[in-house]
């Protein structure tokens, strides 16, 4: 059962602006970065479903949410089919991302009554989104895709909620570049848990750079 509520999550996506999406195998590492995001001022974050031992690593990281991150919504992205995403929603996951359009996701998500986050990369896919229950979509690949697509898609539907996540930086200019476009939050991956930054178990650098993003987020929408 999801911790905390749809429309709770939803807005903290938009208040925030950003979500971390991470992956790695040791469930030691994740918890670092998890609390590292949440210091800085995180809120919803994305596990992604990679690895072989991603279910038993995310069901530990729910029970350490549960215990020491109050208010952190938890999901888990790379999801592709009903059965995949009822085991993780089972387990307690607060949202669920996947990197393409299955309306059988959504379905699933709905009957939980949790945010589901599908990747779409045409006006068509967008539709077929809404059409099957998804309040916030997933722009993948962003850095495919690109900003252009985003403010036009916003024309016919000025009212699309826009996660971009792929290619983007936590940087001033990439984040200006998304939000000014008309992103609703941005999904920030690799570029915010450098390679270096994980081996030397320097996480407080995550901390300073997750608070200066959503500082930054504000100074843009302000």
């Amino acid at each position: 059962m999801a911790a905390i509520d749809k429309d709770t999550i939803i807005t903290l996506m938009q208040e925030v602006g950003i979500v971390p999406l991470f992956y790695h195998a040791d469930s030691g590492i994740v918890k670092e970065v998890l609390k590292a995001c949440y210091d800085g001022g995180a809120r919803v974050f994305e596990f992604t479903n990679r690895g072989e031992n991603a279910y038993d690593t995310f069901v530990e990281l729910l029970k350490y949410v549960q215990e020491h991150l109050p208010g952190m919504a938890l999901g888990i992205g790379t999801i592709y089919d009903a059965d995949m995403a009822r085991r993780f929603i089972d387990a307690g996951a607060d949202f669920v991302v996947a990197p393409f359009m299955n309306p059988e996701v959504g379905r699933v998500c709905s009957e939980a009554g949790i945010p589901w986050l599908p990747g779409i990369a045409t006006l068509t896919e967008i539709f077929q989104a809404q059409q099957a229950g998804a309040e916030v979509v997933k722009v993948f690949p962003g850095e495919v895709v690109g900003p252009g697509f985003v403010k036009a898609a916003r024309g016919p539907m000025p009212h699309l909620r826009m996660m971009v996540t792929g290619g983007v930086q936590p940087t001033r200019e990439s984040l200006q570049e998304w939000l000014g476009a008309g992103a609703y939050c941005v999904g920030l991956g690799s570029h915010l848990f450098p390679k270096d930054v994980l081996a030397s178990g320097n996480y407080g650098w995550i901390t300073d750079k997750v608070a200066e993003c959503i500082s930054l987020v504000k100074e843009i929408r302000s």
